[in-house]
């Protein structure tokens, strides 16, 4: 059975990639007309997203890349930026 959430409910939620890399947390969603287009996910600390984009505060992920919404977000590994850590 499909169960439904409130885009409300999703705000803060934390994002892992489906290798399980801890991604960020949710900030918005954003809609077009009556669906949901993306989500802007915000770097936060110790993130792989704070790791890669530095100074950004933050990315959107396009909705087609989520593949789970329940306690937590599961996206794509696809939406993750390259990151190679010998750069750093």
């Amino acid at each position: 059975m499909l169960k439904m959430k409130k885009i409300t409910e999703t705000f803060d939620m934390r994002v892992f990639t489906d290798s399980g890399d801890y991604f960020g947390d949710i900030e918005e969603a954003i809609l077009t007309s009556n669906k949901v287009f993306g989500w802007r996910v915000k770097a936060t600390k110790n993130s792989f997203l704070n790791k890669v984009l530095g100074a950004a505060k933050g990315v959107i992920v396009p909705h087609q890349l989520v593949k789970s919404i329940g306690d937590i977000m599961i996206i794509s590994k696809s939406a993750v930026p390259s990151y190679n850590p010998e750069e750093d």
